[in-house]
């Protein structure tokens, strides 16, 4: 046990244990002192950082956040000082425990992400450790260049992560392994001394060798064990190439530049904190084709491999049914599932990649008719273009995440043997006894991975709530870990030893091997301060178990139905931490996390951080405490974790019942009151319009607003209009001419009833039109203002009222359409949370339609026509969809209505989030981060484009950013529509 652990006390419960005031604060002192201000020891700071993407749970006395390394020198140093342990973290995605220790979690992701340099003749590029890969990919593509380890998780892994792990991926076949493409490290060593670690001379050798010091004594200590254990090193280790387990003296004793760089990759934090790397890029393909075999079983699948390897692919990859299910069930990956034939039980994808597409698609011919002619599968699906391989790619790079869906409660699809690798000759055979394995244990698990490379990643599930289920998990371990030995393989190929499989590697390497891998911890780290319990010297792998350490929960009564296992708490802790919140460069979540790069910001960091709350003995006065509204402050509920979150984390939910307990505890504040009123704001506003345009017009009324309510003054406030949509309705006359199609209810919102009428106007006469007799409701409201601002009780009366209204005198299939998004979508998702049981709800959600579908149906039944001499014809139209429209039902169908309009090329944008967020943009505390948030994609986006592009997006709150962010018009998708059935030029709103 280290010095760390004994002075904390910490249990290794995800939460449990509070750090020793003394010491944390003795660490943050002395931290100060050296200029590393960037710190955290709070309780929920600490909770956040006890977990990474594993079943594992330790919690740290501290958290460190190095903005280089001179800081992280200067962390070293302190740590030293105080006898305290360091653990280095990327982006906490490590599957097997790497990133959780006792002492001070260092996080390199949130300051240490600059690449330093790319030099595209020498294909190397200078990076720091917290660069993520996508973005190292992306500074190196414009220069026919990549980074060559693939990773599934590359839209977060940082490559300092990938260092350590020694990561891989599903182009190891042509690529190799982290390790082969690593030229430099600067390191600081255990010492706080900082060096670099490259190929060395002989002389230069000799000359580190020579010195005083850590440095001197590791190379002194390298060559003594390599020479000690010669035989042990020459004949110890798995034959088989692909490995990120124990240390690499073998590669070290082959490699006469003795390079060291290499040598400390795949060493999981456990030598050096790696502040730096050179690594070199490989010229990226110009083109991949994919063929993707359908089977009836995964045995069927793995046995058609050998003959696809025969053909030279750059990658094999399985996905089983399991994870086929769940992508059908997800609207994030719904479009799988239209390109697939019959019902698969398993895909085997095969990727070809090259510059030469003629050549690329031959081969890809001749692998369907080898298949064919071997009776492999029933039937190839050939994917040549990047819009035939994109619902393909998406689902495979989310195998992970969907598996882990397909958890209930504490019951996990878990990661303790899902790393194993044989050579590919022997895949079916092994896989069969794999199975056999799971059988006997009564075991059930899902098969996904790298086939090309004999990895598959099975992930048996597990309940470790449920007591024996440890001890079961254990006794699988151990017989696949002899079972991949029997047949030469590795029980770690890409995800690493951490604390599920270091346990083993005594029995794995032998003895002597093993000593001489604890001699290399002992030479590099006396004081074993570096991520000890990792590699060797390992605690059992049943040890530091996340789910059997929390908590039985309390009970909590809550205002909202959470109808998963669990409850409220069950519903947060669905979190894995796989970590696609940590994302940054494709769709929308989550803004605030790409805004401020602080894990606390992250969907994880939030869903943790509630886990947390409820796991205390009083988790109602829990929900109401400064530290977690502080956490949850910044999430703008764009709901997008709940469909791009493959666990369905839905963040905007949590949030609003717990700002209700918060509420509670504290009180509801004037401008939350506000807030949530704003139907009747906006009908008084409307009222009493041009009177209510004056604070837009006098900035001392809005100085003084902002003083008074918090409302920012740097934001234009709506607009409003004397004769709205209601008004319009009423006194318009009822329109000539029959409707076949029967009647829809219009549901009269509150922005397109009172500040932009002209919406509604349009919508209503295409409808018309169209052959629909429209029935406007305006006496209700969907709640959505208030729920949004936690006042739960009110959002939960104006649904009920306004559901009631829908009810009342519709037939039975009537359909109930509107223009803003997340008014419409309130009726088919919150409400049956607000008004659990009620059937009511569940039938006006049946009848919810967009009305874009509707309008679609009419152009290609020809009730509407659209002129090719209107103004929107033939124009380029830039959408940008709305959060809610994107998590719930998509924005396929305003996509396809605005490619009805004659000529026009529509291009939907993936710009994320914009950032207002209803009411959060304006909040004078907000109004910063809302802008940041904005500014990220969207407005670049948009600011890139020609004058006479069209911008269109379907949301209130977008239109409001696009115009205050970049000065340009947005136009709701059915004024386009409205405006295209005429020749003419677009009039004023």
């Amino acid at each position: 046990m280290t010095s760390t652990t004994q002075k904390s006390g910490t249990s290794g419960a995800g939460g449990g244990g509070a750090a020793p005031a003394g010491l944390a604060a003795e660490a943050r002192e002395l931290l100060r002192r050296e200029g590393v201000t960037d710190t955290r020891f709070d309780d929920y700071s600490r909770h956040l950082f006890s977990r990474d993407a594993s079943m594992y749970a330790i919690t740290p006395l501290g958290v460190v956040f190095p903005r280089d390394a001179d800081e992280v020198a200067a962390v070293a140093s302190v740590a030293g000082g105080l006898g305290v342990t360091l653990t280095p973290r990327g982006a906490g995605t490590s599957l097997a425990g790497q990133t959780v220790g006792a002492g001070l979690v260092v996080d390199m992701s949130r300051h240490m992400r600059s690449i330093l340099s790319l030099d595209p003749e020498a294909r190397v590029a200078r990076v720091q450790p917290g660069v993520v890969q996508d973005e190292l990919n992306a500074a190196a593509a414009p220069h026919g260049l990549m980074f060559g380890p693939d990773t599934s998780t590359s839209n977060r892994a940082t490559v300092g992560g990938m260092i350590g792990n020694n990561s891989a991926g599903s182009g190891s076949l042509r690529y190799g392994m982290t390790i082969d493409h690593v030229r430099a490290l600067d390191v600081v060593l255990a010492d706080a001394a900082r060096t670099t670690l490259r190929p060395y001379s002989g002389a230069e050798r000799a000359d580190l060798a020579a010195r005083h010091g850590l440095e001197g004594d590791i190379h002194r200590g390298l060559a003594r064990i390599l020479r000690e254990n010669a035989e042990a090193v020459a004949t110890g280790y798995p034959d088989f190439w692909r490995r990120a387990c124990g240390y690499r003296l073998d590669r070290l004793a082959q490699d006469p530049a003795f390079d060291l760089a290499k040598f400390v990759v795949g060493s999981e934090g456990t030598l050096v904190l790696a502040t730096g790397a050179e690594v070199d890029l490989v010229p990226k393909p110009a083109r991949t084709v994919i063929a993707v075999g359908h089977f009836t079983s995964v045995p069927a699948a793995i046995a058609a491999t050998q003959d696809a390897l025969a053909h030279d692919p750059a990658a094999v990859e399985l996905m089983d049914r399991t994870i086929l299910d769940l992508s059908r069930q997800r609207i994030e990956y719904a479009s799988l599932g239209d390109i697939l034939q019959g019902d698969p039980d398993a895909l085997l994808f095969v990727s070809f990649t090259g510059d030469d597409e003629a050549e690329l698609v031959d081969r890809l011919h001749r692998l369907t008719r080898t298949w064919k002619t071997s009776g492999h599968g029933y039937h190839t699906l050939e994917a040549v273009t990047p819009q035939q391989q994109a619902a393909l790619l998406k689902v495979r790079k989310s195998s992970l995440g969907l598996l882990m869906a397909a958890g209930s409660g504490t019951r996990r699809p878990l990661a303790f043997v899902e790393d194993t690798a044989v050579d590919p000759v022997h895949l079916v055979e092994y896989t069969t006894r794999f199975k056999e394995i799971l059988d006997r244990h009564g075991m059930e698990a899902g098969f996904y991975g790298h086939c090309s490379v004999g990895c598959l990643h099975i992930r048996p599930f597990v309940d470790l709530a449920v007591p024996g289920e440890a001890e079961r998990m254990r006794a699988v371990a151990e017989e696949v870990k002899d079972l991949v030995t029997e047949y030469g393989g590795v029980n770690s190929s890409e995800h690493g030893d951490g604390l599920a499989r270091s346990e083993f590697n005594r029995q794995i390497f032998g003895p002597e091997l093993y000593a001489a891998m604890q001699d290399v911890k002992r030479v590099f780290d006396p004081a074993g301060l570096l991520n000890p319990g990792k590699i060797v010297d390992a605690p059992p792998m049943t040890d530091h178990l996340r789910d059997p350490a929390l908590p039985e929960a309390a009970p909590v009564r809550t205002r909202l139905a959470f109808e998963v296992v669990g409850g409220m708490r069950g519903a947060a802790d669905r979190c894995m931490n796989i970590g696609l919140c940590r994302k940054s460069t494709t769709g929308a979540m989550c803004p605030s996390y790409i805004a401020t790069r602080d894990e606390e910001h992250a969907t994880r960091g939030r869903a943790n951080a509630l886990v947390k709350a409820l796991s205390e003995p009083d988790p109602t006065a829990a929900l109401g405490d400064e530290r977690l509204h502080e956490v949850l402050d910044l999430c703008l509920m764009c709901k997008a974790c709940k469909s791009e979150c493959p666990l369905g984390v839905d963040m905007a939910k949590l949030k609003s019942e717990t700002q209700s307990h918060y509420h509670d505890v504290h009180g509801v504040p004037l401008r939350t009151r506000i807030f949530g009123a704003v139907r009747t704001l906006y009908r008084l506003g409307s009222a009493t319009a041009p009177l209510s345009g004056l604070p837009n017009r006098w900035p001392v009324l809005r100085r003084l607003m902002e003083r008074a309510t918090g409302i920012t003054a740097r934001r234009p406030l709506p607009s409003f209009e004397r004769q709205n949509l209601v008004r319009w309705f009423r006194r318009r006359g009822a329109p000539a001419g029959e409707a076949p199609l029967g009647e829809l209810t219009f549901l009269a919102d509150s922005f397109s009833t009172f500040t932009e009428p002209g919406i509604g106007r349009a919508a209503i006469g295409l409808l018309e039109r169209a052959g629909w007799r429209v029935r406007l409701e305006s006496r209700g409201c969907c709640g959505r203002s208030s729920l949004s601002k936690g006042l739960v009780d009110d959002a939960k009366a104006k649904v009920g009222g306004l559901v009631g209204l829908l009810s009342e005198g519709a037939a039975a299939g009537t359909p109930i359409v509107g223009c803003e998004p997340s008014c419409v979508l309130t009726l088919k998702d919150e409400a049956a949370s607000m008004l659990p049981g009620d059937p009511r709800v569940a039938d006006v959600a049946g009848r919810v339609r967009q009305v874009e579908e509707l309008l679609t149906e009419a152009l290609d039944a020809g009730r509407l026509t659209l002129s090719a001499d209107s103004w929107p014809a033939g124009r380029r139209i830039l959408f940008h969809g709305h959060c809610h429209q994107k998590a719930e039902v998509g924005t396929g169908a305003t996509m396809a209505l605005l490619r009805r309009i004659p000529g026009a090329e529509v291009v939907e944008l993936d710009a994320g989030c914009c950032g207002m967020a209803g009411s959060f943009g304006f909040e004078a505390e907000h109004y910063e981060m809302s802008m940041k948030v904005g500014s990220d994609r969207l407005f670049p986006a948009i600011e890139a484009e020609e004058e006479d592009t069209v911008v269109a997006a379907t949301g209130v709150s977008c239109r409001q950013q696009i115009g205050h962010g970049t000065e340009r018009r947005a136009w709701h998708p059915v004024e386009l529509v409205a405006a295209a059935l005429e020749p003419g030029r677009p009039a004023r709103r």
